[in-house]
């Protein structure tokens, strides 16, 4: 299994950061690859997603389910089709990181645990002639993407932009 984690810092507490990422329907907003997402639940446990992602040739709707909620601290989720995968977000109070004009900070931090090799075996219905590498492909864009999208929660969040120190860790 792969790791993949993205974290920053956003200078507000846990608690409202906890609301605003269990509005998941919104993330379409921050994605140039996530064109929609549909919501059957209230957002707790058993709440089912699809996510409708759309790349280069590609489109693929990912199917996830939320499995676990421990307010303000993590959400936890898995995909439920396809993909062995799983992951949450998970906020923790870092007062000590607030700048002098805040009063809260959080770290957030999005984990995802994947199989690397499911698509290049054949679990995805990828068209004809997509070339067998693009897990490499696709690990680079999840990157590239999972900081754009931060950055975007974080201005959102905040409501103004800001340079923000995003860390990227694949183990």
């Amino acid at each position: 299994m792969q790791t993949l984690e993205v974290s920053t810092v956003v200078y507000l507490p846990p608690s409202e950061t906890y609301e605003f990422l269990l509005d998941f329907p919104r993330y379409a907003r921050y994605s140039e690859h996530l064109a929609r997402v549909e919501q059957e639940g209230e957002g707790g446990p058993g709440t089912t997603y699809r996510l409708h992602f759309e790349w280069w040739k590609l489109s693929y709707v990912l199917h996830t389910r939320v499995t676990d909620v421990d307010p303000p601290h993590e959400i936890s989720w898995e995909v439920t089709k396809d993909v062995d995968a799983e992951g949450a977000w998970e906020l923790d109070a870092v007062p000590e990181e607030a700048p002098a004009d805040r009063t809260s900070a959080t770290r957030v931090t999005l984990r995802v645990t994947y199989h690397p090799h499911q698509v290049d075996s054949g679990v995805l219905d990828l068209p004809r002639f997509v070339p067998f590498d693009v897990e490499s492909k696709v690990r680079s864009l999840v990157e590239k993407e999972g900081k754009r999208v931060v950055e975007r929660v974080v201005a959102d969040l905040e409501g103004e932009s800001r340079p923000v120190d995003v860390t990227v860790r694949s183990y």
